[in-house]
């Protein structure tokens, strides 16, 4: 694309000055209309070093309210950053709803730097241009506007602009060992952009190149392309349009319907004492090898009100270094988290690689509770089966260990449950009457649940069921599962 990108004639410097006027106007007025409907767009600002990002970026704020934007420089990861999964750190800078994020650098300027300079092969970049392009999709299906910028200028105007800057005290620390790098192999990179422009190109998040051969012609460009932009967005938003639904592509694992589970497996005093000890010792062991190899662990439980699931964390957390692991109690979202895609909230509590995160309840509230409630749309609950595997897949080439726990009791064994809470005090905090208008919509829970584990459980990250009429049993296997997949993972992690 960029080869072939034909650059639109420059008007003079007055035409410029008059468009410039009325275009910082209009933009300021979108900024209100971007409020008002609650529209969150991500602006991606990337292209050749000493094209003038930043110094259009300036302008364009200028005329912007502050307290509704937001301007992040992205440049190379920092150490922290390399320990979580390569889309991390811009999934959780994504705006709120009716909020601008301006980025100055990307996924583009990381992925394209470590390919041209041999830290990533041909496969890895390959699989980094997937996930983008998966990522830039779901922002678009779940209302977020898009617009990337490519600012381009050729070889001898970045050399002139890099010995411009180097020969200046105060704006010589601006040029880094990348940009001579990159203007020394200007052809080279050309090839490799081109190239990602190419393969990033979506309908969704198109890629708009600005002719940076000057600073105002740069900046209007970039601020008319906004203002089309948004008005596009918001036209659409007042359609309705729905997002498609996509097929899924990711191997699964067949599971047998909830009503299907056996349900009397149990165990004796004896042997689950016996079965705690040795195997809380071995996950004690394990979490010391995650540690030295880097290796992350995500534990995700679901289950019926009352099945157990806090009582099964327990046992598996009594196992661990208390540095090495979080768990996360998982409510409804708070504001902020409402206000921007629904993933993020999780993305944010990821662990380090060599850590484990534990999570009580997870982002498949957006396929039960918000399905059943009503807190969502149907086209939103659909899609989210696909979303929630593709997320999961970041996480599998993140090399992490992904464990899925639906914790299954029968109708009778909750009610039983309940029962002996509300009539125990120091019981009586764990029932609610949420509790009972949930056990109400026993049979359309138990359905969405089915439609849940067919449709995400993956090769990658299968689910698993924990039979807990027998409380002391479910923490057994749970602990066995968990056992078994380090285990497989650390194998795995030695023959490569």
């Amino acid at each position: 694309m960029l080869k072939e990108w034909v650059k639109e004639e420059r008007p003079t410097d007055e035409v410029i000055a008059e468009r410039l006027e009325k275009a910082r106007a209009e933009l300021a007025v979108r900024q209100l209309e971007i409020k008002e409907k609650g529209l969150p767009v991500l602006v991606i600002m990337d292209g050749w070093g000493a094209a003038g990002k930043g110094s259009v970026l300036g302008k364009v704020i200028k005329n912007l309210d502050p307290r509704f934007f937001k301007c992040e420089t992205l440049t190379e990861p920092t150490d922290e950053e390399k320990r979580k999964p390569f889309l991390y750190r811009y999934f959780v800078k994504i705006p709120k709803a009716g909020a601008i994020a301006f980025f100055d650098g990307s996924w583009m300027g990381e992925v394209t730097n470590m390919y041209l300079h041999g830290e990533i092969d041909e496969k890895k970049y390959k699989s980094h241009l997937t996930s983008i392009k998966r990522f830039e999709r779901q922002l678009n299906d779940n209302g977020y506007l898009m617009v990337k910028f490519f600012f381009h200028i050729g070889e001898k105007t970045q050399k002139k602009r890099l010995k411009d800057l180097e020969s200046d005290t105060y704006t010589k620390w601006r040029v880094s060992d990348k940009d001579r790098w990159q203007n020394k192999h200007y052809d080279k990179c050309f090839d490799v952009f081109d190239e990602y422009i190419e393969a990033t190109n979506q309908f969704v998040a198109p890629w708009y190149f600005i002719d940076s051969s000057s600073k105002k012609w740069a900046e209007l460009q970039m601020t008319e392309i906004l203002i089309a932009s948004i008005d596009t967005a918001i036209a659409n938003a007042a359609n309705q349009q729905k997002a498609p639904m996509l097929q899924n592509t990711f191997p699964m694992k067949p599971l047998p319907k909830l009503a299907e589970v056996d349900l009397k497996k149990s165990i004796s005093e004896e042997e689950y004492k016996k079965e705690l000890d040795r195997l809380q010792k071995r996950l004690s062991e394990l979490h010391n090898e995650l540690y030295h190899k880097k290796v992350p662990v995500i534990i995700a439980y679901e289950g019926w009100d009352a099945a157990g699931k806090g009582g099964n964390i327990k046992r598996v957390a009594a196992a661990l270094d208390p540095r090495g692991y979080e768990v996360h109690p998982i409510a409804s979202p708070e504001p902020a988290e409402k206000a921007r895609h629904y993933l993020w909230r999780f993305w944010n509590r990821l662990p380090k690689d060599g850590h484990i995160a534990i999570f009580d309840r997870t982002w498949y509230g957006r396929v039960m509770v918000e399905r059943i409630e009503g807190f969502c749309t149907e086209n939103d609950w659909q899609r989210a089966y696909n979303e929630i595997n593709e997320f999961e897949k970041e996480l599998d080439d993140w090399n992490a260990v992904i464990i899925k726990f639906w914790v299954h009791i029968d109708k009778d064994t909750q009610l039983a449950r309940f029962t002996d809470r509300q009539n125990t005090p120091e019981k009586q905090w764990k029932i609610t009457d949420e509790d009972w208008r949930n056990r109400e919509k026993w049979d359309a829970y138990e359905a969405a649940i089915d439609e849940m584990i067919s449709k995400t459980s993956t090769k990658f990250a299968p689910w698993h069921i924990l039979e807990s009429n027998d409380k002391k049993y479910a923490r057994i296997k749970a602990l066995k599962i968990i056992i078994k997949a380090i285990e497989e993972k650390l194998v795995g992690i030695e023959k490569e």
